[in-house]
């Protein structure tokens, strides 16, 4: 007999009531590689440790999700094997890939976030804000199958104890035909938008931060040209001219932009190590250490708390994490994709450095 699975919450294997800490910091990207195919990579920032495992949803497992009280959730057989990254020890993935290819995450999108009413909830239908990204990967192979059954599914304003309230997410897929979409929760409603740039961070809107491109159209990787001024030459101050006016800080917007700077300029490489490694080096972009943001009592905030990357071409996902920089691979050829269960792993810490002379 399969394993069965009930959702009930998100952070289940916590006992403690944790803070309300805002987490407004994941970037996540796209990039193409030489052979025509495709990495995602994205970083996860929060204010607390989520005590993330690595993990592995096998094919055939029967999930049926939490519903608002007094109505039953959805529930699914799982289609796919899903290798990703859960948050305190829950049975699904906050970031992932499944064996078909189809990759993505869910961000923080607070102040945004306008969830199905639990009294406007269909029995049967409903997914609490943080089911849907496993809902996704666990059934379709493609963006475009998700988009289709959209319609089908309501996610619903369930109140996650842990937190003491609802959670705004967001979400962000890529398949292996190199489409986008992200999925924003608005007027009670799921909205898909389509993403040719492949990039999201958090709020606002994702239309809101497609208009804000606008604001970087004069933006290049080509350095500026000398300046002719009272017949005298003025030249750039050293390399990088092109991308000057560049934000730096860590607002969404800024990181945004970044992101798609760096997507747009990168010389493709092929499936493989070499295209994780050019993802890595520009994730490590948006590494934001521990103490960088505070709130205004002076205590520390959000954090880099680990990055992922997933190579579509070659059904690879890696991970490194805060105390432990180092990339770990996980494929779906280290399971059995019709397992009876779900595995999970703990991430050990580990901040030595290996020597370079033995």
């Amino acid at each position: 007999m399969k394993y069965s699975l009930k959702i009930t919450a998100l952070f289940a294997a916590a006992s403690m009531v944790l803070p309300i800490i805002p987490a407004n910091a994941c970037t996540s990207l796209l990039l193409p590689t030489a052979n025509d195919s495709h990495v995602y990579g994205r970083t996860m920032e929060f204010g607390f440790d989520l005590e993330s495992q690595a993990g592995f949803v096998p094919r055939g497992l029967e999930v049926t999700a939490q519903g608002p009280k007094g109505l039953a959730g959805k529930s699914w057989t799982t289609k796919y094997a899903v290798i990703g990254v859960n948050a305190l020890e829950m049975a699904m993935v906050v970031d992932g890939m499944n064996e078909k290819g189809l990759a993505g995450g869910i961000l923080y999108f607070p102040g945004y976030a306008e969830y199905t009413d639990v009294k406007d909830a269909v029995d049967g239908e409903a997914l609490a804000p943080w089911e849907f990204l496993s809902w996704a990967l666990t059934n379709f192979a493609t963006v475009e199958e998700v988009k289709e059954a959209i319609s089908e599914i309501q996610v619903v304003g369930v109140v996650l104890p842990a937190l003491k309230m609802v959670p705004p997410f967001h979400y962000t897929l890529h398949d292996a035909n190199g489409n986008s979409i992200v999925i924003e929760p608005t007027g009670g409603k799921l909205v898909v938008y389509d993403n040719p740039y492949g990039v999201m961070t958090n709020g606002p809107d994702f239309p809101w931060h497609v208009t804000n491109f606008q604001t970087y159209v004069k933006m290049t990787p080509l350095n500026a040209p000398p300046l002719k001024v009272a017949g005298q030459t003025i030249t750039n101050l050293g390399q990088g001219s092109g991308w000057l006016g560049l934000p730096g800080d860590s607002t969404p917007p800024s990181r945004l932009i970044r992101a798609l700077a760096y997507s747009m300029t990168t010389n493709p490489k092929p499936s493989g190590i070499e295209s994780v490694r050019l993802v890595e080096h520009i994730m490590n972009n948006f590494d934001i250490p521990y103490g960088f943001i505070q709130d205004k009592s002076g205590e520390h905030f959000d954090y880099t708390q680990w990055t992922t990357i997933a190579d579509i071409g070659t059904g690879s996902y890696y991970i490194k994490t805060y105390d432990n920089p180092n990339l770990m691979e996980i494929s779906f050829s280290d399971f059995d994709l019709d397992a009876d269960a779900p595995v999970t792993k703990k991430i050990e810490t580990d901040l030595t450095a290996p020597k370079l002379f033995e």
